[in-house]
């Protein structure tokens, strides 16, 4: 839901329906979200929240996930009375009793894991929020805050695409393999680069290595990086920012596309720029 916005709630229905109706059940918002449109903070929650005011048994068929913890010009503030104060402005603006999956947005290196670890557990027992999540955050941030916990985390959202490999390096796939927590990979098409647009000569080559399975199988290019993305032992879940009905009905493909081993590891080869040891 990152760039979920506008006037036109039938518009907007019309996107989650297709999304809906196309398998993909997880809705993937923030406070943050809108704050860069005429529009301002909060609001692309206020809009998933009037689709639901329209369509309210639509909240049942998915799980309703958003952010908090990012302040303009701040820009982090994870203190636990923000922490509390932004889920519950989040709820008012989604219009519902609870969020499924609440998630600090980026780490704020001034709030101590166990203060941050309060307003969540805080915010869990009064039943507004059910799992715990964080984005953006190195393992050993995501170990800190773990330790103050008294449930696990569920999820970590790192940026992860053909184009942003540093996940299968730096940790972050492992540690949510080691500790069982979902990944949600935001930006998965590489911020749209992979259409084609701006690309670089690495850009060119990873989308080459893309083009070589998408051609054979008839199926967008989009479509394989997901399911790329998603061949990782962790099964990312790749968060689809588009707002076109037509490409989220083809984001929905990759779920029928085979890639081989070596065809995984020629895509990773050709976004490294020199051959695996």
């Amino acid at each position: 839901m990152w760039r979920f916005k506008g006037e036109s709630v039938a518009d907007a229905r019309h996107l989650v329906e297709t999304a809906l109706e196309g398998g993909i059940t997880l809705l993937d918002t923030a406070d943050i979200y809108g704050a860069d449109t005429p529009y301002g903070f909060g609001s692309a929650e206020v809009l998933l929240g009037k689709v639901l005011h329209d369509a309210p048994h639509l909240r049942e068929k998915f799980v309703l996930a958003s952010k908090g913890g990012i302040i303009l010009g701040v820009p982090y503030n994870s203190s636990a009375d923000y922490l509390v104060s932004a889920c519950e402005a989040s709820l008012q603006r989604l219009g519902v009793e609870k969020i499924d999956l609440y998630q600090v947005h980026r780490p704020d290196v001034l709030a101590h894991p166990a203060e941050v670890a309060s307003a969540l557990v805080k915010l869990r027992e009064q039943g507004k929020i059910d799992a715990v999540g964080v984005s953006n955050y190195l393992p050993s941030q995501v170990a800190a805050l773990q330790a103050h916990l008294p449930f696990p985390l569920a999820s970590i959202q790192p940026e992860f695409s053909p184009l942003a490999i540093e996940p299968l390096s730096d940790g972050v796939l492992d540690q949510a393999l080691e500790r069982d927590m979902a990944v949600l990979a935001w930006s998965p098409l590489g911020g749209g680069r992979l259409t084609g647009e701006g690309i670089d000569d690495r850009g060119r080559a990873v989308i080459d290595a893309l083009d070589a399975v998408a051609r054979p199988q008839h199926v967008d290019r989009a479509a394989v990086a997901l399911a790329w993305i998603m061949a990782h032992p962790s099964r990312p879940i790749p968060i689809v920012g588009s707002q076109t009905p037509e490409r989220i009905k083809a984001a929905a493909d990759a779920l029928r596309v085979h890639m081989t081993r070596a065809q995984w590891y020629a895509i990773l080869t050709a976004s490294r720029g020199v051959p695996l040891p």
